[in-house]
């Protein structure tokens, strides 16, 4: 992990404050050695590696700058706040990043005064810095705000309303671009392209100054001063492809180099005077100093374990089809099949699914519009309109940035977009990112059908179904990683609205879908041998339309267990309860999260664990439920 004089520079940094005491000839050790130990954490725990490593020096020349918490340092997304962790006071549990009861994989105001605004999903960072700023301003501090915007959420559409209003709301803000022209994926549109031109091209503000100088010397140069902003207008059209920030407002500075410490230093110094709002362009490598992510940033954005001296994955499981992978190799038979259709997804393809030789073969009919989740869906409602019959597939999360897009430019007008949710349930990086609360979101919607496929094969057939028989609204919501189903277990054919009865009881009967569907498998085989309790497996599928009928039927005869990954408000819980509410039935029973209680970060299995939702919790609190019930 370096020298020991590096070690012991980061070891003496317990607030941002020490970093202002390490000798400026150290820094660039300090920086190799958090990226050692970046690179080290991730390779065990997980998480974003990629957009990390590209922020170390941009990191510590802001701490070495400014000072938190007094002064504000917003992230946007909050997935580039690992070295800012290491900095303030979080060193010595840094080691127990994304685990449970750990430290967060992102900003959270819960766990540090120097996370000053939590964030997990992109392009919030300038609006909320924005009310930090403006609220110093009410109050007359004399502190800084700075918003580090980046990893393609510029292109977001609250990021653009917020650059909209910044220099009319706000005196004095300081809004760094972190430029490494990704998102998870490569950043897509006219926006990075500008950014692009404005690196390539010729620096405007060294010209600017140069024409100033110029002016002065000529004769009755003072008299041509005040035409200056024009011929300054003049040579920004000349010299850089357009005056973007600089019209809105915003004096514009760079680009800068993100991995020259000293510049970034003296850069930072300089502007924090501006007295102005000022955006800094600082161009990162995504996955800097380490080959591999440097090679493969998309596929290192956010990772699970890997060996940190090649990269390798560890802990493989050969043969285990995922959903995603599922969702993208029935996506290409179809659309080989079918000329009409299209795939829109908003800067996760890899995530979804669809992969380079997916993108490469329909590039014509293949759309990623960057972090844009509402612009995908009405583009998508666009095209349908048009003919088309669009595929959208986006994180189950990031759905919900769309809701009112899905709402009111698709579902209204009863347009036939497929919407493919996925990561739907709880995953590693915790409450920004659990797939937990979509369908109390989206059962309201008029014209929408959701189904939820219990493993991968189920995936093909729904979505195959989908596309052939129904034009109308459908979101089709599954689960991150493999099902674990039994591979060869047979199916009962799809009936549009039906269940399917997987597993045959006479004393209680589980309701279930999705991944839970396996979960649900494995309790009753432990209710049974361990407990003598004969529970049947009902395998929901379609949450709408719903087997209300078959509901009824099962509840008139035993009791009704509901198991799902997802709140118990406004999911599988509620619709068993809204139609059993004037039915006689033998008892209703929901398992779930509970909506009232956070679900935060870990493993799958250790947050189960902690709410009682595993196998042999559920088997013992099922066990005394049907125990009381009889007695």
């Amino acid at each position: 992990m370096g020298s020991s004089k590096v070690n012991s520079a980061l070891e003496k940094i317990q607030s941002p404050g020490d970093l202002k005491k390490i000798p400026a000839d150290e820094l660039e050790f300090l920086a190799e050695e958090m990226r050692s130990l970046i690179i080290h954490t991730v390779s065990e725990n997980g998480g974003h590696l990629a957009p990390n490593l590209g922020v170390v020096e941009l990191t510590i020349a802001l701490h070495r700058v400014f000072q938190t918490p007094q002064d504000h340092i917003v992230w946007d997304v909050g997935h580039q706040s690992y070295a800012h962790k290491l900095l303030t006071g979080r060193l010595k549990s840094f080691s127990t990043i994304r685990k449970f009861d750990g430290l967060s994989g992102f900003t959270l105001r819960g766990e540090s005064e120097h996370d000053c605004f939590g964030a997990g999903h992109a392009g919030t960072a300038i609006s909320s810095a924005m009310g930090f700023s403006s609220a110093d301003d009410l109050q007359k501090k004399q502190t800084h705000t700075v918003a580090v915007t980046g990893d393609g959420s510029l292109i977001c559409g609250i990021s653009l309303e917020a650059l909209n209003n910044l220099s009319c709301t706000c005196k004095n803000m300081i809004l760094v671009l972190n430029d490494n022209k990704m998102s998870i994926s490569k950043s897509i549109g006219a926006i990075p392209n500008y950014l692009n031109h404005l690196i390539t091209g010729k620096s405007y503000n060294r010209f600017k100054a140069f024409i100033k100088m110029m002016v002065q010397r000529m004769p009755k140069g003072k008299a041509l001063i005040g035409n200056i902003q024009n011929l300054e207008a003049s040579a920004k059209n000349l010299f850089v492809p357009g005056i973007f920030f600089e019209e809105l407002g915003i004096r514009y500075v760079g680009p800068v180099n993100g991995h020259d410490l000293p510049g970034l230093i003296q850069t930072f110094e300089r502007v924090k005077e501006f007295n102005r709002p000022v955006i800094v362009h600082v161009i990162t490598e995504k996955g800097h100093g380490c080959p591999y992510a440097l090679a493969e940033p998309e596929r290192f954005h956010g990772v699970g374990q890997f060996i940190p001296e090649t990269g390798e994955k560890r802990n493989v499981s050969p043969g285990k089809i995922t959903f995603s992978e599922q969702f993208g190799k029935t996506l290409d038979r179809l659309m080989a099949e079918n000329d009409k259709i299209t795939a829109v997804t908003a800067a996760m393809a890899s995530g979804c699914g669809l992969n380079d030789a997916f993108t490469e073969r329909y590039h014509d009919r293949f759309f990623d519009v960057g972090i844009a989740e509402e612009h995908a869906v009405v583009f998508a409602g666009g095209q349908a309109a048009a003919g088309l019959r669009p595929v959208v597939a986006i994180y189950t999360t990031f759905f919900q940035r769309a809701f009112d897009c899905i709402f009111h430019d698709v579902c209204l007008q009863n347009l036939p977009v497929v919407f493919c949710a996925d990561r739907a349930g709880i995953v590693e990086d915790g409450p920004t990112h659990h797939g937990i609360y979509d369908l109390a979101f989206f059962r309201a919607m008029p014209n929408l059908s959701i189904l939820a496929p219990c493993d991968e094969m189920e995936l093909d057939a729904m979505l195959t179904d989908v596309i052939q028989n129904h034009p109308s609204p459908v979101m089709i919501r599954y689960g991150k990683g493999s099902s674990g189903m039994v591979a060869d277990r047979k199916h009962t054919p799809l009936e549009w609205g039906k269940c399917e009865i997987v597993r045959t009881g006479t004393d209680a009967v589980i309701w279930t879908y999705g991944k839970d569907v396996t979960l649900a498998w494995n309790v009753a085989e432990r209710l049974a041998s361990e407990y003598h309790i004969s529970c049947g497996v009902v395998n929901a599928r379609y949450l709408k339309p719903f087997d209300a009928e078959s509901l009824r039927a099962f509840a008139a005869q035993m009791p009704v267990i509901t198991l799902e990954d997802h709140v118990l408000t406004g999911g599988l819980a509620s619709i068993a309860s809204e139609i059993l509410a004037s039915t006689a039935h033998k008892g209703l029973y929901p398992f779930g999260w509970d909506v009232e209680k956070t679900v935060l970060h870990g493993s799958p299995d250790a947050l189960r664990r902690a709410a009682g939702l595993d196998v042999e919790q559920l088997s013992a609190r099922i066990h005394s439920i049907l125990t009381d019930t009889v007695k």
